[in-house]
């Protein structure tokens, strides 16, 4: 007669992940200490300033810089990968070149270059390149004042970064995924707006996001145009009160909530793509199952045969 043996089953031990978390622990609890209990940190001033109108309005105003930023850069950086994936020698050229020199220049230069472009032409003039023609006619100084010059500094170099990550999406996408969209005899806007681009979005957005987030901290460089924008008041407050550290946490603490907001907006988003992307299998398995043949035997008939 057989005996049944009892199986004990004993959980794995990770000794070493244990003494990990430990030293986190403490790390974490000697920073919060040193950083809580510490009086220079001047706490009071962080809290007095936090919500502070002034600092409001220049949130504002890195908030629409952002904004505007993101969506002039992804409309333009758009274009520019399309000219760089297209047959035409001529667009990949010009739109490399445009890529090549705005990812080469640091932002500050550019805006400072924005700034004093008055300097180098009185006005602006469109018309026929070497004609006399001219359909308009407007003053540098007055096109590109503080505001227009960040928004179009930001755009100009955010685009050229845009525009390569749009273009490893679409490179990213299976080549017979445009001989099948062509196939179809779609045009070409079509094939790239229905076909293409919703495959390219799960590569799209991951590193599209981190270069929102690396503009919105960005737009502290528009300091250099004296424009009163997050960091710039912050500057201007702790010049006067000579309160650098709290004052500095105040910006600190600002920046990590915009970061914090576009990194949840991120998590939503791949969310919401990758809930549909599984909703379309789960149809495409069931489309193919019912319309799969029916491997059930049929029935026969009894055959009677004639024995006389």
């Amino acid at each position: 007669m057989k005996t049944s043996e009892t199986i004990k089953v004993v959980p794995a031990r990770y000794p070493l992940r244990t003494v990990g978390a430990v030293v986190a622990l403490f790390v974490l609890a000697v920073v919060v200490q040193s950083v809580a209990f510490n009086p220079r940190w001047e706490w009071g001033v962080f809290a007095h300033w936090f919500f502070d109108p002034v600092i409001l309005e220049g949130l504002g105003q890195t908030l629409l810089l952002t904004l505007l930023g993101t969506a002039l850069s992804v409309v333009l950086g758009g274009l520019l990968a399309l000219a760089r994936l297209s047959s035409s020698w001529l667009l990949s050229s010009l739109a490399w070149s445009y890529i090549w020199l705005f990812r080469s220049l640091p932002l500050i230069v550019v805006l400072i270059v924005l700034y004093n472009f008055s300097y180098l032409y009185d006005t602006l003039s469109i018309g026929v390149p070497f004609t006399s023609i001219v359909w308009g006619s407007y003053d540098t100084i007055n096109v590109l004042g503080q505001f227009s010059t960040a928004v179009v500094g930001l755009t100009l170099v955010q685009s050229a970064y845009t525009a390569e990550i749009v273009r490893g999406g679409f490179l990213g996408v299976d080549h017979g995924q445009y001989e099948a969209a062509a196939a179809l005899g779609l045009p070409a806007w079509r094939r790239t707006v229905r076909i293409i681009l919703p495959q390219a979005l799960r590569t799209i957005l991951p590193a599209g996001f981190n270069e929102i987030i690396s503009l919105a901290k960005g737009t502290a460089m528009v300091y250099v145009l004296a424009m009163p924008e997050l960091f710039y008041t912050i500057q201007m407050i702790y010049n006067r009160t000579q309160q650098v550290i709290p004052l500095l946490m105040v910006a600190a603490v600002w920046y990590l909530v915009i970061t914090s907001v576009l990194s949840l907006i991120q998590y939503l988003v791949e969310r919401s793509l990758a809930r549909s992307e599984r909703r379309s299998a789960i149809n495409q398995t069931r489309t193919a199952r019912s319309a799969a043949p029916s491997t059930a035997p049929v029935a026969q008939e009894p055959v009677h045969a004639n024995l006389s």
